[in-house]
């Protein structure tokens, strides 16, 4: 009896029909991070719209998920990230409800009509969405099924379910939970975004998710030369073949020559490079300073756990966390005091509603107070600020 028509028309090998299910959950992940995610969300790229409505269409039927759902989810996210609010924090929710979870957690919200009319803005209300897509969201899944048993038969089965827990797993779960909870961070934002990995393969470049909140308008997420963001190949690709406009990345920073005194070319450019700015800080300042005090101070423990009392953003610290650096400080004057100059360089981009005049004076005595402190490593780095510059036009 013939039963090649239990494994479809196209009669795959076992490695093919893997093969076949990989591709097809990475097209999925493409669509997530360069439409919905980097275009649809932070317009950090102007997709031609025909790849935008390929991969509307594809997400459409590979996941039953909506543009305008995703998109103000997602926003609300980065607006309460790690804080009351945030629709799918592991510091709210905790890690397991996060990962294992993480589509529980998304369903409502996408449903949550407040949510979707302020944070929805500007995503796609033509005829399609309207008719097709939002009308009938489960008729892409059923399609997607009805296509795989008959390209695939028996295992189209299995192959249409690893699609189905895909993204729920894999965005909702770890990118959104393991992405807030372990790793490591270039950079201290306000919020527990850590970079999974180094190398953002599997996951669309999403893996670098520090970087993605140090800099959410940017189109690149990868921040140092050694990490890898596929999802910025792929965008890399599409403008070669002039299916992509990339109109935003991540600022780098531009070092010229001293200027004899604090202008405001160096005000904008030390605000626009805030992020770097601070992890330079915590490189050049904090750290070289915090190990004189551990060799001056052999019998007390000045742990790594110091280290990051020292450089977390303070909305991180819980209670025991401050009393402890609390404790620390006051045994440490160098320590105190260049925390105490972090934070209040911190005011300068914490101050939005400032005119640039009080600004540039606060940036101004922020510099002279530093480099009359007697800490080499903070007069250093005072006058280091001068010669930040803002990239050319």
């Amino acid at each position: 009896m013939d039963l090649s028509f239990l494994y479809g028309v196209l009669d795959l090998s076992f490695w093919g029909y893997f093969l076949v299910a990989f591709l097809m959950v990475q097209v999925t992940i493409m669509g997530v991070t360069v439409y919905l995610h980097r275009d649809a969300a932070h317009r950090s790229l102007e997709l031609h719209p025909a790849l935008r409505h390929f991969f509307r269409f594809w997400i459409w039927v590979s996941s039953g998920m909506l543009t305008r759902e995703w998109v103000a989810v997602h926003r609300k996210h980065h607006a309460f990230s790690d804080a009351p609010g945030d629709p799918h924090s592991p510091v709210v929710f905790g890690l397991k409800k996060v990962l294992f979870e993480g589509y529980e957690l998304y369903a409502p919200e996408s449903r949550n009509g407040e949510t979707l009319v302020k944070y929805g803005r500007g995503t796609p209300d033509d005829w399609l969405e309207r008719n097709i897509y939002s009308r009938h969201r489960n008729y892409g899944i059923i399609l997607m099924a009805v296509v795989d048993l008959v390209l695939f038969g028996v295992p189209g089965i299995i192959m249409f379910a690893v699609q189905m827990m895909a993204m729920p797993f894999l965005a909702a779960g770890i990118v959104n939970g393991v992405g807030h909870h372990s790793g490591y961070r270039n950079f201290e934002c306000e919020d527990a975004a850590r970079n999974i990995v180094p190398w953002g393969l599997l996951l669309g470049g999403e893996e670098l998710h520090n970087n993605h909140h140090a800099f959410p308008s940017s189109a690149k997420f990868s921040a140092r030369r050694w990490e890898f963001d596929i999802g910025w190949l792929y965008i890399r690709v599409f403008q070669f073949l002039r299916l992509a406009k990339v109109t935003r990345i991540a600022p780098e920073p531009v070092k010229v020559e001293l200027r004899p005194y604090i202008d405001i070319d160096n005000l904008r450019a030390v605000i626009v490079n805030r992020m770097h700015v601070l992890r330079e800080y915590s490189r050049k300042v904090t750290l070289p300073v915090l190990a004189a005090e551990r060799a001056r101070s052999a019998g007390e423990n000045l742990s790594i756990g110091v280290r990051r009392l020292l450089v977390r953003h303070p909305r991180l610290l819980d209670s025991k966390a401050n009393a402890r650096l609390k404790e620390v400080l006051e045994r440490h004057v160098a320590l105190k005091t260049v925390h105490e100059f972090r934070e209040r360089l911190a005011q300068l981009w914490n101050g939005a509603h400032a005119s640039n005049e009080r600004l540039l004076a606060h940036l101004k005595e922020w510099c002279v107070q530093a480099e009359q402190s007697g800490i080499k490593v903070l007069q250093d780095f005072a006058r280091s600020l001068r010669g930040y510059a803002l990239q050319p036009a």
